[in-house]
């Protein structure tokens, strides 16, 4: 009998794990938009449920002051999870901001914005689930090069200012290495966290486009979610994934994940682009 594999919410990774086990001999059910069951249909999701061999829960904690769940699935569907293989997809936001420091698992968290995620992040870790904490999502049509494309992109004036990131591919991959491995928090991040900017101009320069001007906050006009974006410094360490999971991202910076990308959308650009420098990384 195939393996099978329950998602809560599919959208753009849990997609990417879906098709990739689907075509490891998994049968895959899900909720969602483009799942195939509805969340709220109570009955065919219990039944599906009791013949998965694992779970895999991308939905986010509801809004914190609305009356909403911290976590509609746990709220719903948590008796229902017992003797499951738990997998949650949360973020790295639960570390809150870290001056630009490293962070690994054994940081604290709660501390930050994303009150609810950790919260949430915590529960399932409770159950005993895996826990994939998530930086920027990037990868096929959800990149930099779209926005610098579209003349979204922004560059602002943050000296000092990081991100970490990965491409949803590694993701996939980090999430499969894991279904059989122990329980417990693991950061999925690339090798080299680096300023927005420094995403920015990789990408004009590999569309050979010009670079967006370098503004402040206030000037840039950025949205309550971007700020808060901004508002946060940290570094995410990846060591745990790949000694426990023998975890390899494909893109280990940044710059390996953009060529790619650029090849697939722009392949005569990436043909002309300058080639990397040996030993450049995320």
């Amino acid at each position: 009998m195939p393996k099978r594999l329950f998602i809560f919410g599919l959208g753009y990774t849990a997609r990417v794990i879906a098709s990739r086990l689907s075509a490891q001999g998994w049968e895959v059910i899900s909720t969602g938009r483009e799942g195939t069951l509805s969340f709220e249909d109570a009955g065919n999701v219990r039944l599906a449920l009791a013949d998965a061999d694992h779970v895999l829960s991308s939905v986010p904690p509801g809004s914190e002051g609305r009356g909403e769940p911290l976590d509609p699935v746990l709220e719903r569907y948590g008796d229902a999870l017992k003797g499951k293989a738990l997998s949650y997809l949360s973020s790295t936001g639960v570390y809150g901001d870290a001056g630009g420091a490293w962070v690994d698992e054994s940081a604290p968290v709660g501390t930050g914005r994303r009150t609810a995620r950790a919260e949430a992040d915590g529960e399932w870790l409770s159950l005993g689930a895996r826990v994939y904490r998530l930086p920027g999502i990037y990868g096929p049509g959800r990149s930099v090069l779209d926005r610098v494309r579209n003349g979204r992109a922004h560059r602002i004036d943050l000296p000092g200012q990081v991100f970490s990131r990965v491409h949803v591919e590694d993701i996939a991959s980090g999430v499969i290495a894991g279904l059989e491995r122990s329980p417990g928090a693991y950061n999925l991040a690339d090798d080299l966290p680096c300023s927005q900017n420094t995403l920015v101009e990789e990408a004009c320069r590999l569309l050979g486009l010009p670079l967006p001007p370098l503004q402040s906050v206030e000037e840039a006009q950025l949205s309550a979610m971007a700020r808060g974006f901004y508002a946060e410094n940290r570094r995410v360490a990846n060591g745990k994934a790949k000694r426990v999971l023998g975890w390899t991202p494909r893109f280990p910076t940044y710059r390996e994940g953009l060529r790619a990308l650029s090849a697939t959308t722009s392949p005569t650009v990436a043909r002309t682009a300058p080639e990397i420098a040996s030993g450049d990384q995320r």
